[in-house]
């Protein structure tokens, strides 16, 4: 076997992480924590959200997907996420997904359990992992090292995730600018759509404790590459090799537990007991987490979960601010203000080892305001509702986006025109006293 090293494996993350094309393609993940209406405050058994999956009419295009070819994966603790296929533009993609939701929920509801759309599982119930996979072992042992955070991030946090093509080489639709946009756009996804001012039954003082909550995390693999400006390839493979292991892939009976503080730099040059091959590279690649990642594609995965069929409105802003060059120019003249603010407020979290300068971490001013005020503060508000114009524009320009431009425009007066964002409706919720628990999803 030839041995890996340090160019092959750059290439290769280069290579595999980027397609470089016409933005063409739209996706989303969507992950909902599940609530029993008879006893909302006990975990639900596994078994009884199992039965919910097994009973779900697959037979999409490959036999063995939802009707439209969304893939459901469980989380560590019991979360539901369902995966839509990439579809050909905006409207083929929320079309495709709510058809799928719909035959979702039909199959939990059927069952007495509810899917909750919320950043965290707002109820005081035990949180535990119902997954004994080796992966998920590993990961909580590595993130129970340092902190609580981890495991909350595992058992107790959700998330819509926005899936766009990576871009072409050069020109408006370039791969630089549109991975410098879903940088910049970042903090201002995160304060629009905050959905998680509760944790344990509690209010936290932040509107997206889930934001707060990763970025608490190991800071090598939630942080966000340096934004140098530079080609986005080079920046995500170098932080690819200084992101620490998280696991190691070991035979059946094995722990797959990584050595403590080895960087798959570290592993090329002999610090584990096995040269790496590029399967564990691609492995290794899959266990980090920062705010965009690419796998081909760029995934945004800073999104607070949404109530009912709220995923579709961060799902059209997103899509319209990147695919539409002159909504692109116009959310880059609303952001780049933000930029300015955006540095560190930890000593040293800009540094990894290896990597003068390090990666730029949502841990700055921006993103800490973003999670605990949201669009209350004021350059937060000013940059969304930017957003939220240049959006409803390019709607505008799309054929047939009309319900799509109509919802995008009544959350932005619901919200951010209001200095609110949907945590301020738990809030308000809780300080009634009006309900304990989430309110019941609506049908798609």
């Amino acid at each position: 076997m030839t041995p890996l090293t340090e160019s092959v494996a750059r290439s290769h993350v280069s290579g595999v992480c980027f397609k470089i094309g016409p933005p063409r393609l739209v996706g989303v993940e969507v992950e909902w924590f599940v609530h029993d209406d008879r006893c909302p405050d006990r975990p639900v058994p596994p078994e009884l959200v199992h039965s919910a999956l097994e009973s779900l009419p697959l037979g999409g295009p490959d036999g063995t997907s939802l009707p439209s070819g969304s893939r459901l994966t469980l989380e560590p603790g019991g979360q539901v996420e369902l995966s839509s296929p990439p579809a050909t533009g905006l409207l083929a993609c929320v079309d495709d997904t709510r058809r799928d939701l719909t035959a979702l929920r039909a199959a939990f509801a059927a069952r007495g359990l509810r899917l909750t759309g919320t950043g965290t599982d707002p109820l005081a119930r035990p949180r535990r992992m119902v997954l004994d996979h080796p992966r998920y072992l590993a990961m909580e042992r590595f993130f129970d090292s340092a902190g609580p955070w981890g495991r909350i991030m595992m058992t107790g946090t959700a998330s819509v995730q926005v899936c766009l093509d990576a871009g072409e080489a050069d020109g408006p639709q370039a791969l630089a600018r549109r991975w410098r946009l879903a940088h910049l756009l970042g903090p201002v996804l995160v304060a629009a759509f905050a959905n998680s001012p509760l944790l344990d039954g509690r209010p936290t003082g932040h509107r997206s404790t889930r934001q707060t909550v990763w970025s608490r995390m190991d800071p090598t693999r939630t942080l966000a590459p340096a934004p140098d400006h530079g080609d986005p390839r080079e920046a995500w493979a170098q932080y690819v090799l200084d992101a620490r292991l998280l696991c190691v892939q070991r035979p059946e009976g094995l722990p797959w537990t990584a050595p403590a503080g080895l960087t798959f730099r570290d592993w090329i040059h002999g610090g584990a007991e096995r040269p790496p091959t590029l399967d564990d590279l691609d492995y290794h690649r899959t266990t980090l987490f920062p705010p965009v990642r690419p796998r081909g594609h760029l995934e945004l995965r800073m999104i607070d979960a949404q109530p009912g069929d709220g995923w579709v409105v961060p799902a059209a802003l997103t899509t319209a601010l990147l695919d539409d060059p002159v909504a692109a120019d116009a959310a880059f003249a609303a952001l780049e203000p933000l930029e300015a603010a955006a540095t560190p407020t930890t000593p040293g979290a800009a540094a990894t080892p290896g990597r003068p300068g390090g990666p730029r971490p949502p841990r700055t001013d921006v993103w800490r305001r973003a999670a605990t005020l949201a669009v209350a503060d004021p350059e937060l508000r000013r940059a969304a509702l930017a957003c939220f114009a240049a959006a409803d524009a390019a709607l505008g320009r799309l054929p047939g986006a009309d319900r799509l431009r109509a919802a995008v425009a009544e959350f932005a007066e619901r919200y951010p025109a209001r200095g609110r964002c949907p945590a301020d409706d738990q809030l308000d919720a809780l300080r009634s006293g009006t309900r304990r628990t989430p309110g019941k999803e609506p049908a798609s």
